[in-house]
Order: C-alpha cells, then sequence, then structure tokens
C-alpha cells in the first residue's frame, strides 16, 4: 500500500471511529442515566433477587444492563483511542503506530465483547428503539475499527519497508 494511501485510509476511518464513538457514548450513556432515574420505581415491584441486582434496567429485556455497560466502556476507550489514533497517525513513524496499532487492538476486543451483548440482546427481543440504534452502530463500528485496525498495521509495514529499504539492507 503507497504510504498516502495508507495514511489518508487510517486518518478516514479513525476520524469515522470517532464520530460513531461519540454516538455510542451518548445513547448508551443516555441509557444508563435512564436507568437510574427509573429503576428504583421499576424495581421495587420485582421479587427479592431481582430488587438487588445491581444492573436492572428498566427498559428492554435481560441483557440491556450488560450491554449498555460494556458499550459505554467500549465507547470511552474507542473514542480517546481514536484521538489518540489521529495524533499518531499524523505523525506516521513507526513508535507512533504501533502504538496505535496495540491501542486499536484492546479497543476492538471490547468492542466486539460489546458487539456480542448486543447479538444476545437481539436473539432475547423485546427492546426499546434507541437500544436498537446502539446495537446497530456498535456492529457497524466493530467493522470499521477491524477496518481501521488492518490499515494501521499495514502502514506498520510499509513504514519499516521503507526504513529498510533506506538503510540498505534490502
Amino acid at each position: 500500500m503507497a504510504s498516502g494511501a495508507g495514511k489518508s485510509a487510517a486518518f478516514m476511518l479513525l476520524i469515522l471511529n470517532l464520530i460513531l464513538y461519540l454516538i455510542i457514548i451518548l445513547i448508551s450513556g443516555w441509557a444508563v442515566n435512564h436507568a437510574i432515574e427509573r429503576a428504583h420505581e421499576t424495581a421495587s415491584v420485582l421479587s427479592i433477587p431481582a430488587r438487588i441486582f445491581p444492573i436492572y434496567f428498566p427498559l428492554g429485556n435481560l441483557a440491556t444492563g450488560f450491554f449498555v455497560i460494556f458499550s459505554l466502556i467500549a465507547g470511552v476507550v474507542g473514542f480517546i483511542t481514536s484521538v489518540t489514533g489521529i495524533h499518531n497517525v499524523i505523525q506516521w513513524n513507526a513508535p507512533n503506530l504501533h502504538a496505535a496499532a496495540a491501542s486499536s487492538i484492546v479497543t476492538w476486543t471490547l468492542t466486539l465483547l460489546a458487539m456480542g451483548l448486543a447479538c444476545k440482546e437481539i436473539h432475547k427481543g423485546w427492546i426499546d428503539s434507541n437500544l436498537r440504534t446502539l446495537e446497530t452502530i456498535m456492529i457497524i463500528v466493530s467493522g470499521t475499527q477491524l477496518f481501521c485496525m488492518g490499515a494501521i498495521h499495514a502502514g506498520i509495514e510499509d513504514v519499516v519497508r521503507r526504513q529498510v529499504t533506506v538503510r540498505g539492507r534490502f
């Protein structure tokens, strides 16, 4: 991959991921706030084990609590990774690209965990339209994060290959 193409592809994917992760943070933050506001009145009619369950959400199904919390964590980590990744890709040297690659792998694994919980919530059914939006965006961002990770890794190979060629070892 040519140096300019890899850099621009990684940069554009990082910008896209930045926007998607911001949307994930906003929706999952709203869901956590909504659950905190309504959990007391809704959970008071439940039997004792469900009433003391700390991740009870009055909207969605039983997988909603885990999905929303892991989406919030993946969203925050993904947003920060995208911000630092943009800085690292602008620098476009081997140490910065290695840092971007390492953080993108961590973000992708957290995103896949949240995506798996989204798939479980879809399988269980009975969800709110806001949660459907969060599930859809989580599934989309897991794919864009994979492509972004691939572009960063391709950039690492390109930078290392150019360094070896310049030194005359190749």
